[in-house]
């Protein structure tokens, strides 16, 4: 079970004094590969369940950070379409926390003005999971803050696919033709539909690389890692990642 936390969005530990960040270019988008759960567990000799469980607190610590500096979007990338290949006790663990988490957090995730989202199949969780997802969606839906995305089950590999049966459903039927496929129209049939691509990935724990996570939406955007294990990962961490994303200059394949 989830240990009971305060607010979200109350004081917690302090952090140290986090890196300056310019309020004039703040990333509208942020995503974040949470990685290394199971790892920050067994390094202190505790079942990886417990990382996860930890997990979810450091998801509170990055919404605060995010809310604070004027993210719009947060895309946490809790599931992939890969992980059900998990031990069995581990993965019903994983379909549990959302829906304790919420029951935890929901009401003050609405006092904030907090909007849910998620992205994946949906279909296929544990009709508890949809259950609690559908409920924060619907009692969030008319918030206007940050947008909190949870991607679940989500490989951008299928999502792709599933976007290119779509187009050709489309051509099929005579809809549209072959020569009316744009990117934009391909972006339209995405799970991220109605959400800006990515401006900063980060993904924690040493892993460098994407692990089948928004490929076409992070083509043009900046990419952070980190060492940290996602449960430590805090404040002083985002504002590190975005003060880095400060020092970049996006050209988009152009000179500027």
């Amino acid at each position: 079970m989830i240990n009971r936390v305060r607010s979200w969005w109350s004081a917690e530990q302090k952090d140290e004094q986090p890196p300056a960040v310019s309020k004039d270019n703040i990333p509208q988008h942020v995503a974040v590969i949470m990685d290394g759960n199971g790892r920050w567990a067994r390094r202190l000799g505790m079942p990886r369940v417990v990382g996860h469980q930890n997990g979810m607190k450091a998801v509170k610590r990055t919404a605060i950070a995010a809310d604070e500096l004027g993210i719009k979007y947060l895309t946490m990338y809790a599931f992939s379409t890969e992980n059900w290949t998990r031990p069995k006790e581990e993965v019903e663990f994983l379909m549990r926390l959302p829906e304790e988490f919420l029951a935890i957090e929901l009401d003050e995730l609405i006092e904030k003005n907090v909007q849910v989202r998620v992205m994946g199949h949906k279909e296929y969780l544990p009709s508890h999971t949809q259950a609690a997802f559908e409920e924060a969606i619907r009692r969030t839906e008319h918030n206007t803050g940050l947008i909190l995305n949870f991607a679940v089950n989500y490989g951008s590999r299928l999502e792709i696919t599933e976007a290119m049966k779509k187009i050709g459903r489309e051509i099929e039927g005579g809809t549209i033709k072959a020569e009316d496929i744009t990117s934009e129209l391909i972006g339209k049939s995405l799970l991220s539909e109605g959400i800006p691509d990515p401006d900063l990935l980060i993904r924690t724990s040493g892993e460098l690389r994407l692990s089948n996570f928004m490929l076409w939406q992070l083509a043009y955007s900046e990419l952070w890692f980190t060492d940290i294990y996602w449960p430590e990962f805090n404040k002083e961490h985002l504002y590190e990642a975005v003060a880095e994303y400060q020092r970049r200059s996006r050209r988009y394949g152009g000179l500027k």
